[in-house]
């Protein structure tokens, strides 16, 4: 029968895909040593360092986005053509999950897997939303990503006309991100 530590871990477990951090951990009074026990004992699965997954959660499609979204000690948020990918805003298939962390964010004692793409940037909060319980950039913000890593003309200019058809950004918005599309186009 599980204990009391594993209960509440899969509480927070039950809101993030089946992920927990160690320190979502702490914050529980789930000690790191324990989580150690619990792995080793198989009722959770190390993902990466200081990433634990409960074994017994159901597998979903958005699992690698919100794994990825943790992974950097929680604080990472989907952005760039992942986000664009993700809000259905274009016809995009990035190769990588783009990660935005905070500037301040440092890799220490981890390599950055091959299937990730880290930005070092400081969002603002309200360029910052939640699909499906998942951190993710806002379409205006998304296609702006989009917009400073070239990713394409027509694939913009989709995502743009998706964003304004579906109400996702303002029309004043919308003449800013046409504006800087053909501005970044000239180059």
């Amino acid at each position: 029968m599980p204990g009391s530590a594993f209960l509440r871990l899969t509480e927070i477990a039950n809101d993030n895909y089946g992920y927990v951090t160690a320190a979502a951990a702490r914050d529980a009074g789930v000690s790191a040593v324990r989580l150690g026990q619990m792995g080793r004992r198989g009722q959770l699965e190390r993902v990466a360092q200081g990433l634990y997954r409960v074994p017994t959660h159901p597998r979903t499609a958005l699992d690698p986005y919100m794994e990825a979204a943790l992974w950097p000690r929680g604080g990472g948020v989907l952005s760039h053509a992942t986000a664009l990918d993700l809000l259905d805003l274009c016809d995009v298939n990035p190769a990588k999950i783009h990660i935005t962390v905070p500037a301040t964010y440092r890799n220490r004692r981890r390599n950055t897997p091959h299937t990730y793409a880290l930005h070092r940037r400081d969002l603002n909060p309200h360029d910052v939303a939640k699909h499906e319980g998942i951190p993710v950039v806002t379409p205006y913000q998304a296609i702006l990503d989009g917009i400073e890593e070239s990713l394409g003309p027509a694939l913009i200019a989709q995502a743009i006309d998706t964003a304004k058809k579906r109400g996702l950004v303002s029309a004043a918005q919308t003449t800013e991100l046409r504006r800087r599309s053909r501005r970044t186009g000239r180059r």
